[in-house]
C-alpha cells in the first residue's frame, strides 16, 4: 500500500533537512513524499532538491517538490493532498520529524482498523524540557488528546473535507468536523513524531492568547458542542502562556 507524506515549508533552511531525513529513514518501503514550499526566499528548495538522488536510490520511495506562492500552511496542505498518490496521507511540518517506524506502525493500524483518520503520540520539544502528548479520544472532545503532527488520514477523506483556510486552528476544525460527522477516528499509544514547540499557537502575548481562545471556542460552537468548552479553552491557552 502506498502512503503519501506531505511536508509544508517556507523559509525552513535550518530545519527541513532533519524532516526529510526522517522520511527517508522510514522502515516502511512504499512512500510518496511531497514537499509543498511556499516560494521560500532562502535555501529551503535547494536543500530539498539535494535529496532527490537519495530518494532515487531508495526503491519504492519517491520525492516531489513544488515551490510556489500559497495562502498559508493549510492551503499548502490542501494542495499536497490533491497531489498525493497514497491511500493514506500523513503530514509532517518542516521543523518536525518522524520516528523511524512511524509510517509502518500507522499502516499496520490502518490494516487492522480501517480508520478514516488516526493519530499517535507526539514528543513536544521545548527549551524547558520535553513533554509527551498522548493521543486519545475521550467522552469529552478536546484538543488535549489531538496530535496533528502524528495524524494519518485516508486521501479521499482529505479531498472531501479540505482545510477551510480560515486561521491557525484549521486542523482542529478539520478533525472536529470528522468527529461530529461520525467518521471512524482512532488513536494509538505509540510515539509517531517529534514536534518543536513554538509558532503562532504559543506567542507570549496576552492579546494573542485571548484571540486564540476565541478562535478555538468558535470551532466547538460551530459544530454544536457544549458551551462548557469555553473554560477549557481558557485553561489550555492560559497554561501555554504561563508555562511556555
Amino acid at each position: 500500500m502506498l502512503v503519501s507524506i506531505i511536508t509544508v515549508a517556507y523559509n525552513s533552511q535550518d530545519t527541513i533537512a532533519k524532516t526529510i531525513e526522517s522520511v527517508l529513514a522510514q522502515t516502511y518501503p512504499s512512500i510518496d513524499y511531497v514537499i509543498v514550499d511556499g516560494a521560500s526566499t532562502d535555501r529551503t528548495v535547494e536543500i530539498a532538491r539535494s535529496y532527490q538522488e537519495k530518494f532515487k536510490n531508495k526503491p519504492g520511495k519517491t520525492l516531489r517538490i513544488v515551490s510556489e506562492a500559497d495562502k498559508g500552511m493549510y492551503d499548502a496542505l490542501n494542495k499536497g493532498a490533491r497531489l498525493s498518490l497514497g491511500t493514506l496521507v500523513g503530514n509532517i511540518n518542516a521543523d518536525d520529524w518522524y520516528e523511524p517506524d512511524a509510517v509502518e506502525k500507522m499502516v499496520r493500524y490502518y490494516q487492522q482498523d480501517n480508520f478514516d483518520c488516526a493519530w499517535g503520540n507526539i514528543l513536544i520539544h521545548k527549551t524547558s524540557g520535553n513533554m509527551l502528548k498522548r493521543a486519545r479520544i475521550g467522552q469529552w472532545w478536546s484538543t488535549a488528546g489531538f496530535c496533528h503532527p502524528a495524524m494519518f488520514t485516508r486521501r479521499e477523506i482529505l479531498l472531501q473535507n479540505p482545510y477551510i483556510c480560515h486561521n491557525m486552528y484549521d486542523d482542529w476544525d478539520f478533525i472536529t468536523h470528522l468527529y461530529t460527522s461520525g467518521k471512524h477516528l482512532r488513536t494509538y499509544n505509540d510515539l509517531i513524531s517529534h514536534y518543536n514547540f513554538g509558532g503562532m499557537s504559543t506567542q507570549k502575548d496576552w492579546n494573542q492568547v485571548k484571540k486564540r481562545i476565541g478562535m478555538k471556542y468558535a470551532v466547538y460552537r460551530k459544530y454544536g458542542l457544549s458551551r462548557w468548552h469555553f473554560p477549557e479553552c481558557v485553561a489550555i491557552e492560559s497554561a501555554k502562556y504561563l508555562l511556555g
